[in-house]
């Protein structure tokens, strides 16, 4: 099923997918300062719901919106003929999303590209790196990126950070929403932005803030994934089919609710929606068309390169009348989908309510956000949790996905969601003063600890306090059976002062700064461990080597293979503790003390496992 404009010989074919209006037209303009249509053309439905309108001699570069009509008694619908309407499956903004006092229209762009040969990597799950990163805040302040072209999908191309990225070890970079979104009026009342972008306007069209050409936001789009394919990077998108910009009852009118019914209905009082988002609206999946819409969506940015997608709260997709299920249509459907089947599938396994919370639960070829590891690691380091929990996350976290293997857990220790992981060492108490909501947003529980100061400081010993704190819960999330992924800047010791909910700071604060002085841990440590991690066998099992209990403050795990065995030993007390080896010769790779591991030569019987670090061994 195609949907927005279809290229032909002789003109352009319209899809609309509307199944509950009553009359379509398509309006076609000349300028994108045109207040009113040129010319209008009735569109026709067919029994799949779609209308299509066809435009004789139309042609690239063909600007449109749709007027649609249909039953003024339809609950949460509002449909207005008057109003023209962005095209929802549109590949390209044209007009400003902020004007309110013109319409927005789409623009129809060339849907043939060159790849030059260029096809994607294969990337074995046990090897997948992750790199969480906003194409904006990645490269704004990137010192080797040419001026005009921070900021974008161009500037995330350019040599410096693909080089950087290739250093580390990274294979897959996961980008936060791409797709056009809206700034929020109460954040524009603000002087604000919705910085993050999960405030989808369209699911189709690349938001043209992010490019260098604008008018070209599709082509640069796809510019940056042919190069990161060629550098041998994956190509993942966090994509939003979840809520929409359009927010309440009450709230604009873009797309979706002046076409029909999209959203779910509160059953207490219809003309009302349930909010499983937080954000005023929530689509409804339990309806055919919104799968339909969802999924020709997901095709699209296949077709646009794309090798996978993280759904943005995700269990909204599976919530049927009795809530979260495994087995809800979406997910059957789209494993059953020729063109999706084989991508790579990532949920953030919650949505804005406890009862949607579904970590461990979905289909088979998923891989999950585990935020237990990130708070169970957290808290094992700051000397909260116990090392049973601990040693069972960085096995791969058996408890949660027995079924499933290690790489259906996707392991961090931060993301764009929380404090950075330098603020994670450095503030106790989230710091959102600057969002202006009274530092009352964000999450309060945040496992954080400041290590004797609130903040920066210029004192050396908690500076070394904090270095080591990172590197011990990155080695852990880029050593432990799964999938790492790393929160862009982390590398670098980037802070956002305290915030942890900065998804309105389109500023200093979010960007990446490439020239910090000081910085911990540092890329070149980063790279280290990942290159560690690529030499290590992939571990089918694990077992303890010594197993701990309520009182432990260490953690032995073994992760035997037919190649060679390997280890990873945690000492969270302040103190060295003495740990006994498996028989044979053991080399030390790498310890979290920064000191070099070769001073320890050949380890035989016990190991001394220095206060606060972590350390892996191999056996030779």
């Amino acid at each position: 099923m195609r949907l927005g404009p279809l290229v032909q010989s002789d003109g352009v074919e319209f899809r609309l997918l509307a199944p509950d209006a009553t009359r379509v037209e398509l309006c076609v303009f000349l300028s994108d300062a045109d207040r009113e249509p040129y010319a209008r053309v009735a569109a026709a439905q067919s029994k799949d719901g779609i209308w299509r309108a066809f435009a004789p001699g139309a042609e690239i570069g063909c600007l449109y919106a749709w007027s649609v009509d249909g039953p003024r008694t339809l609950p949460l619908a509002r449909f207005d003929p008057a109003r023209l309407l962005l095209d929802p499956a549109g590949w390209q903004i044209q007009r400003p999303l902020q004007d309110r006092g013109i319409p927005p229209m789409s623009r129809v762009v060339d849907p043939s590209f060159d790849w030059q040969g260029v096809v994607a990597p294969t990337i074995e799950p046990h090897r997948r790196v992750i790199y969480e990163a906003h194409v904006k805040g990645l490269t704004r302040l990137h010192p080797a990126v040419p001026q005009r072209l921070r900021g974008t999908y161009a500037g995330l191309a350019t040599p410096a950070v693909i080089g950087h990225l290739v250093a580390l070890g990274v294979t897959t970079v996961e980008l936060l929403p791409v797709h056009a979104h809206l700034d929020d009026l109460f954040l524009l009342e603000r002087g604000l932005a919705n910085f993050w972008g999960y405030s989808t306007l369209s699911w189709f069209a690349p938001h043209p803030g992010l490019a260098s050409r604008p008018e070209q936001a599709v082509d640069e789009f796809r510019e940056m994934v042919r190069t990161l394919h060629a550098a041998g990077i994956e190509v993942v998108l966090d994509v939003v089919y979840n809520h929409s910009c359009e927010a309440g009852p009450d709230g604009i009118v873009h797309g979706l609710r002046g076409l029909g019914q999209w959203y779910r209905q509160d059953p207490s009082d219809p003309k009302r929606h349930q909010d499983y988002t937080g954000c005023g609206n929530t689509l409804d999946f339990r309806k055919t068309h919104v799968r339909e819409f969802v999924l020709e969506s997901l095709r699209h940015w296949v077709r646009l390169g794309v090798d996978g997608f993280r759904f943005d709260l995700a269990s909204v997709h599976g919530r049927m009348d009795a809530g979260f299920d495994t087995d809800a249509p979406f997910f059957s459907e789209l494993a059953s989908d020729p063109e999706l089947s084989d991508r790579l599938m990532i949920a953030e396994p919650w949505d804005a309510t406890m009862e949607g919370y579904a970590l461990g639960k979905y289909p088979s070829a998923w891989a999950e956000w585990n935020d237990r590891f990130r708070d169970d690691v957290r808290l094992f380091w700051k000397g909260e949790a116990s090392a049973r929990v601990f040693g069972m996350r960085l096995a791969g976290s058996p408890d949660l996905f027995s079924d499933r293997g290690p790489v259906a857990s996707v392991n961090y220790v931060a993301c764009h969601d929380g404090f950075t992981l330098r603020d994670v060492a450095s503030y106790a108490q989230k710091h959102n003063e600057a969002n202006g909501e009274g530092n009352r947003d964000g999450g309060d529980w945040n496992h954080s600890d400041n290590l004797g100061h609130e903040g920066e400081t210029s004192d050396a010993a908690v500076i070394a306090s904090r270095g080591r704190r990172v590197r011990n819960l990155l080695a852990c999330a880029l050593l432990a059976r799964g999938v790492p992924m790393l929160l862009a800047g982390d590398e670098l010791g980037r802070t956002q002062r305290g915030n942890n909910n900065a998804y309105c700071q389109d500023n200093e604060m979010s960007w990446v700064d490439w020239e910090r002085k000081g910085a911990w841990p540092d890329p070149e440590w980063v790279g280290k461990v990942l290159r560690i991690r690529a030499q290590l066998p992939q571990a089918r099992e694990w077992t303890w080597i010594e197993e701990p209990d309520d009182r432990s403050d260490t953690a032995a795990i073994l992760f035997p293979s037919l190649q060679q065995a390997w280890a990873i030993l945690a000492n969270r007390s302040g103190s060295d503790r003495s740990i006994q080896l498996p028989d044979g010769n053991w080399r030390v790779l790498m310890e979290t003390t920064g000191e070099d591991p070769s001073r320890r030569g050949i380890v035989r019987g016990r190991f001394t496992a220095s206060a606060c670090s972590l350390a892996v061994l191999e056996r030779i």
